[in-house]
């Protein structure tokens, strides 16, 4: 039997290919790293916006923000559990973060200065990540697709509170506008570098669309994300921080600047801001949790054993 032949029409007839089914090793080394480093991104992401939680300026944004930081714990499960039917343990996920070796993603490696910033992430950071994720639904692999239809639901809530956040501070007093320009100031290029390097520099994209993991490449996603954004910023009265952004009226696409793929590949190599606390925290967060882990383990045992 031809598995190759199966494989590839069933890629060409988009249908799912789901964990017994047999694929090409280098498709399942591809979807490990890309999932993982999803689900990787997911729990990191927490701690930027959780360092917020107790100072929300209102119990209401206290209790929204609660809410989106427990999603995203549950994305990682999610992810990390698509990640497992490839044949991986969870606990070897979780090594190769701790040690340094898998990658997350570069945008969780910035600080949040001000509670604009936490408008920032939702507006821009969750905005791209749904632009990313939507057509993940749509991925050739069924776990890793129908694990996307609801965190796709859920981050739009995510990005629905940082444009609310975002609007109460542009329309509010002089100096909340200001904060509110100041987070689109410094977040805007990181959240560009969201998509991956350009498409001429990204084998890993080629390969994602070749086995239609991905439907759209870096580039293409990192050019609907401007259009898209460009008009909401200019309805809260804030400034893109980039002078070359001008509509080609031809193609109808705002043309603007690349972000420095210098500073991206340093912060992607561990060189960030906050690369090293925030994975300090997260393994700190992890031994802590250690007794949990083992006490639940105990308990199944115990209960197996009745």
């Amino acid at each position: 039997m031809d598995y190759q032949k199966i494989f590839d029409s069933k890629l060409e007839q988009n249908q799912f290919i789901e964990p017994k089914d047999w694929m090409p090793e280098d498709y399942r080394k591809n979807l490990i790293r890309q999932i993982s480093q999803h689900a990787h991104s997911e729990i990191i992401g927490q701690l930027p916006e959780a360092n917020w939680i107790t100072r929300a300026p209102s119990l209401r944004s206290k209790l929204i923000l609660l809410a989106k930081v427990q999603d995203e714990g549950g994305h990682g499960l999610y992810l990390y559990t698509a990640t497992e039917t490839l044949g991986i343990s969870r606990e070897e996920l979780l090594n190769n973060l701790h040690i340094g070796k898998a990658k997350y993603s570069s945008i969780f490696n910035y600080p949040t200065l001000t509670w604009a910033d936490v408008g920032a992430i939702g507006w821009l950071v969750d905005g791209a990540a749904i632009m990313n994720q939507v057509m993940l639904q749509r991925a050739s692999y069924g776990p890793y697709a129908r694990a996307m239809v609801r965190v796709c639901k859920e981050e739009s809530f995510h990005q629905r509170q940082g444009y609310e956040i975002m609007t109460k501070l542009s329309f509010g007093t002089p100096e909340q506008k200001e904060m509110a320009q100041d987070a689109l100031n410094r977040w805007w290029y990181p959240t560009l570098m969201m998509f991956g390097p350009p498409d001429s520099k990204s084998s890993n994209s080629e390969n994602a669309i070749k086995w239609r993991i991905k439907r759209e490449t870096n580039d293409q996603l990192r050019q609907k994300f401007v259009n898209q954004t460009k008009p909401q910023a200019d309805y809260l009265g804030l400034t893109i921080p980039d002078d070359k952004l001008v509509l080609d009226e031809l193609t109808g696409n705002w043309k603007f600047t690349d972000p420095d793929w210098n500073e991206f590949d340093r912060v992607v190599s561990g060189n960030g801001p906050l690369n090293k606390e925030r994975l300090g925290m997260r393994v700190k967060s992890h031994n802590d949790g250690a007794w949990v882990r083992e006490a639940a383990s105990e308990y199944a045992r115990k209960k197996g054993e009745l």
